[in-house]
């Protein structure tokens, strides 16, 4: 084997291992919270503790990279709500907040690791919430005075009481989150 051939290989080799690394931290954090260690994660993984420290010099940066993916998917979801609300804006909104309450009530692990993580904002889906609550109320299905920041505190505090109550089923999720807003309807 040549020498550009075994780098080849071994970039190969490093991207197989931080896959496996990051399937198996969601595993481990899901199970154990973020309290769980990279010796947990490494073992799980099948890993040696430097495996994962070469890809995720520390926890913080391993779990900064599961808020990542988990945001990847909100800004996926927000982007096919804004196409969607180009008909109906309150109903994408609606199957928006229903989708990531069924997400959350499912992955726990979401909910630590975005709250985890500081300064880990997304403009583009603050943006796209933000327009596809403007479409609701220029399509007259909002309230005039109704704001992107007021769906999020409507759905966040809904998730916290969910999560303190220890309620999982996805329906229960999806029923709050259609009352948190429904609370924006026009009078």
């Amino acid at each position: 084997m040549t020498a550009p051939q075994r780098q080849r290989r071994r970039r190969v080799d490093a991207q197989h291992n931080s896959e496996r690394v990051l399937e198996a931290a969601i595993e481990v954090f899901t199970e154990h919270g973020l309290e769980a260690t990279i010796p947990e994660v490494a073992a799980r993984a099948g890993v040696g503790k430097a495996t994962v420290y070469r890809s995720y010099p520390t926890k913080a940066d391993l779990v900064r990279e599961l808020a990542l993916r988990h945001l990847a998917w909100f800004t996926e979801l927000g982007a096919a709500a804004l196409t969607a609300a180009r008909t109906d804006a309150y109903r994408a909104l609606e199957e928006l907040l229903e989708r990531i309450a069924a997400r959350l009530a499912a992955d726990r692990l979401m909910v630590e690791v975005l709250s985890g993580v500081d300064g880990l904002a997304d403009e583009r889906l603050d943006h796209q919430l933000e327009q596809v609550v403007a479409l609701a109320r220029a399509q007259g299905r909002l309230r005039p005075d109704a704001t992107a920041m007021d769906v999020q505190v409507l759905v966040s505090g809904v998730a916290r009481a969910l999560i303190g109550l220890e309620i999982r089923d996805p329906a229960v999720w999806r029923r709050y989150a259609r009352l948190a807003l429904a609370a924006l309807r026009p009078e």
